[in-house]
């Protein structure tokens, strides 16, 4: 029993210290009803336990007497802790993603406070966080995803060929049976994705790649989702190296990988290169600077549409042209 007193003394001193409460031995005798004896033994045992469990200098936490708290208080880095700073980031990154319902991103942030930010800081970080939750605005399809994501997630790892029914088109409600290769989950602006590989059936039934390319399916709009019977198997030299594909599509359309290069004339060289992380300034002289970027699909065009005067297309030819076809089309709408 008093083995059991002391586990219980010691983890309830600790957990204090961790939300950076102070102890004073007085105290904390008269509460467990132990000599102050007791207590400085048990900040022994803590101090010892940081000690072993710190991996380097950089992360070394420590048990120190404040004279000006009159009492002990641990020091240095909350490794399983976030600072304001890094809390109310995240939190404000989470919010503006706008990824989740109303419901759902209320009681993600509330997890997050609650199991991240110290306790002393804890008011101070929802206060600051508060308002934007209140103002929070949900996207219009509010579907729940969270089973979605993970059996999804499961079901790439274990490389299993699924049936899909797909909201094709938001306007009409048409739905499509897709059979797929699912390859990889990606979120941009508002919504998640599946990156899949469309199949076909080949020679002696077998299932194929329909096209060298991933597809691409906002996971809200999977109606359905089963298995197949079928596993897809990669060749590890030939994996599908999910960083690499993120860099090059930024817009969320499927297609062919192709290079692009443009004339840039606007200030911020660096907001076109973070926009475009494969991005390279390739030629700069007194008529701004040529970029060239990989990128996946005709996405890119809008967003070339989008700077207006301050891009010019230049390779390939096609998209030249396109751009040239969409900007008549855009000024014929306004009879200019």
């Amino acid at each position: 029993m008093d083995k059991q007193a002391k586990n219980f003394r010691v983890l309830d001193i600790y957990v204090r210290l961790c939300e950076g409460k102070t102890i004073n031995k007085v105290r904390e005798a008269e509460r467990f009803g132990v000599d102050a004896r007791s207590i400085q033994r048990d900040i022994d045992d803590i101090r010892a336990f940081l000690d072993e469990r710190s991996v380097n200098a950089s992360d070394i936490r420590k048990i120190t007497y404040c004279h000006l708290r009159k009492g002990f208080v641990m020091t240095g880095t909350e490794s399983s802790m976030m600072s304001n700073s890094e809390i109310l980031a995240v939190g404000k990154i989470l919010l503006g993603s706008r990824a989740f319902t109303r419901k759902d991103m209320y009681a993600i942030i509330d997890k997050l406070l609650a199991g991240c930010a110290p306790q002393k800081n804890l008011k101070l970080v929802s206060e600051l966080l508060a308002n934007e939750k209140f103002h929070y605005v949900e996207t219009r399809h509010k579907a729940d995803i969270w089973d979605r994501l993970w059996e999804i997630g499961m079901e790439i790892q274990s490389h299993n060929l699924l049936e899909i029914t797909y909201e094709k088109q938001i306007d009409t409600r048409e739905l499509v049976k897709r059979i797929v290769q699912p390859v990889a989950i990606l979120f941009s602006e508002y919504y998640f994705y599946l990156n899949a590989y469309l199949m076909k059936k080949g020679e002696k039934g077998m299932y194929v790649q329909a096209f060298d390319h991933p597809s691409i399916f906002r996971l809200d709009r999977i109606h359905a989702y089963k298995k197949t019977g079928n596993k897809f198997r990669i060749a590890y030299a030939d994996r599908f190296e999910e960083g690499e594909y993120r860099k090059r599509l930024q817009f969320m359309f499927a297609g062919k990988l192709m290079r692009v290069q443009f004339r840039f004339t606007g200030n911020s060289v660096d907001a076109v290169l973070d926009r475009l992380p494969t991005a390279k300034v390739i030629q700069e002289g007194g008529n701004g600077c040529v970029i060239e970027a990989e990128v996946y699909g005709r996405g890119i065009l809008m967003w070339l549409l989008s700077q207006g005067t301050m891009v010019e297309v230049l390779q390939p030819q096609a998209f030249r042209e396109e751009m040239k076809k969409m900007l008549l089309d855009m000024l014929a709408q306004y009879d200019v």
